[in-house]
């Protein structure tokens, strides 16, 4: 231990945080607390000039995760492309649209949905720095929120396929329109705990130092 906190324990959360999805429990119900802890740490996280225009939406009910999965499982053909492009000998990433795929069919069963949202939304010619203003004052949260599911026992991925039809889901839940979605979190306690570190290039293959052109 070099810092204040455990390396250790640190950097295993970090680097086994995974995107779940064939490995969530639909048997066991995911407490109301527990997401709300997870929530409450999530307010931690740093936003663009103290907003915190944070806003979550969590879905337990059964009908009402079943019209999510509905909405959701129309983005099946984009994923079925997207999976087309990939090279044969890419093994991972074929195992990761393999369970993308099983998510699409099993979204109803998930025990919880969770859609992270922001208040305010960038106008459609939007500077580049006004639309990464509005997304670094949520995507950091939701980051937090899956840390903290993680580290209780709980799996989540991060998915966008609904945000086609953002305002379907938005009338359904009687979102105002002035509110923006960012993903949805299927969310659910793990079957098992026992998630390996990725496979990655090394971080001297994509790290430049004070120059482009310099490695």
């Amino acid at each position: 231990m070099t810092g204040p906190f455990n390396l250790e324990e640190t950097d295993h959360l970090l680097s086994t945080t995974r995107a779940v999805r064939k490995r969530l429990d639909f048997s066991r119900p995911v407490e109301r607390e527990v997401l709300l802890d997870c929530v409450r740490l999530s307010q931690q996280a740093p936003t663009g000039s103290n907003t915190q225009f944070w806003r979550w939406l969590i879905v337990n009910d059964p009908a009402k995760r079943k019209a999510v999965a509905e909405i959701y499982g129309r983005g099946a053909s984009m994923l079925n492309e997207f999976k087309q492009n990939v090279p044969p000998e890419d093994h991972q990433t074929t195992r990761v649209y393999d369970s993308a795929d099983y998510l699409v069919e099993h979204m109803a069963e998930v025990p919880a949905l969770v859609i992270p949202c922001v208040v305010g939304r960038p106008a459609p010619d939007a500077l580049h720095v006004e639309v990464a203003s509005v997304y670094g004052s949520i995507l950091p949260a939701v980051w937090s929120f899956q840390l903290a599911l993680r580290s209780r026992g709980l799996g989540s991925a991060w998915t966008t396929l609904h945000l086609a039809w953002e305002a379907e889901v938005a009338e359904l839940f009687g979102i105002p329109d002035e509110v923006m979605q960012v993903a949805l979190l299927p969310v659910a306690y793990t079957l098992g705990t026992d998630f390996k570190i990725a496979k990655r290039q090394p971080p001297e293959e994509i790290t430049h130092w004070n120059s482009w052109s310099e490695d």
